[in-house]
């Protein structure tokens, strides 16, 4: 299965990538909308772990041209702050499947990309 990591944070996402790449993920790194496009463009990706404040454009447009190029891609929304503590973060994305503060574990996120990733396949 392919993840793809929408993270500015290049050390953040390090983590995370070497945690799914031990299970068995493949795994693409990017920074921001522009590359996690292209990368939804030319990989089958099954789930997308997105920094809701990503650097580089906008995480809401990432999740919304991934429900149009890759429907049945499940998002994981991350975030430093509580912004969207509320569970707003459903109403505005379809294809968000979870919403974890950016300091989980990289073990836990890593189950639960897993467990999301599979039920897309």
């Amino acid at each position: 299965m392919h993840i793809l990591i929408v993270q500015s944070c290049c050390d953040l996402g390090q983590l995370w990538k070497r945690h799914l790449e031990r299970q068995g993920c493949a795994v693409s790194l990017v920074q921001g909308q522009d590359a996690a496009a292209d990368v939804l463009r030319n990989r089958d990706v099954q789930a997308i772990v997105l920094d809701v404040e990503i650097a580089e454009g906008s995480a809401l447009a990432v999740a919304d041209f991934a429900s149009y190029r890759r429907p049945k891609a499940r998002v994981i929304f991350v975030t430093r702050r509580s912004f969207f503590s509320d569970g707003s973060i459903f109403n505005l994305a379809a294809n968000a499947c979870a919403y974890l503060p950016a300091a989980t574990p990289p073990e836990d996120l890593a189950v639960m990309v897993e467990y999301h990733a599979t039920a897309a396949l």
